[in-house]
């Protein structure tokens, strides 16, 4: 269901210009959901998040990713999560601009890995960007299941999961949760 937003754009500030597309639907393993993507038709700013039917508690979900199958598993990060590989020290915050994605392990590390490639362009330090090289090199020998690493997902919200029979999920635990962002704060708008 789509509906005009009365309310001025988080962006640009111009009324009236924001529409908001709520959809419901079934995720497996992952249960019933709202997708809300709230865009503006003026400046383009667009932010897409998760909402689980069943309530929302801290969440942790991880997979040890040895092998290329566990490539595919669905990965299910709202703009409240935060991403962790710990074997290489990468981790991705949720920012004032993060939004949700459905993805796979294989695309998060290809998000990984372009993130690492746009330091290694704008780094004029030979240092950083032999040790960007090894890091993408290491990403590459993981989605072909040749260096074993650990994906994890730590969500303060709840709307974040990884879906695959290997996959850990479990509530954060206060310690884990301290200090983790929760992503934009978006405003609440009225279906009308």
């Amino acid at each position: 269901m789509q509906s005009k937003v009365e309310a001025p754009c988080p962006q640009c500030h111009d009324e009236g210009s924001l529409s908001m597309l709520a959809l419901n639907s079934e995720i497996p393993y992952f249960g019933e959901h709202t997708q809300i993507t709230v865009m503006c038709d003026s400046c383009g700013w667009k932010h897409t998040d998760f909402i689980p039917s069943d309530g929302e508690k801290p969440g942790f979900s991880s997979i040890v990713v040895d092998s290329a199958e566990k490539t595919t598993a669905r990965v299910v990060r709202s703009s409240s999560c935060t991403i962790r590989i710990p074997e290489l020290d990468l981790e991705v915050s949720p920012g004032g601009s993060s939004s949700g994605y459905v993805t796979n392990i294989e695309g998060v590390i290809k998000r990984f890995e372009e993130a690492i490639m746009t330091v290694i362009r704008g780094n004029e330090d030979p240092g950083a960007g032999q040790i960007a090289e090894q890091i993408l090199e290491r990403l590459g020998l993981a989605k072909s299941g040749d260096e074993e690493i650990r994906v994890d997902l730590l969500d303060p919200r709840g709307r974040s999961q990884i879906i695959h029979k290997d996959a850990e999920s479990r509530e954060l635990s206060e310690i884990e949760e301290e200090g983790l962002e929760t992503g934009p704060d978006v405003p609440v708008f009225e279906m009308g």
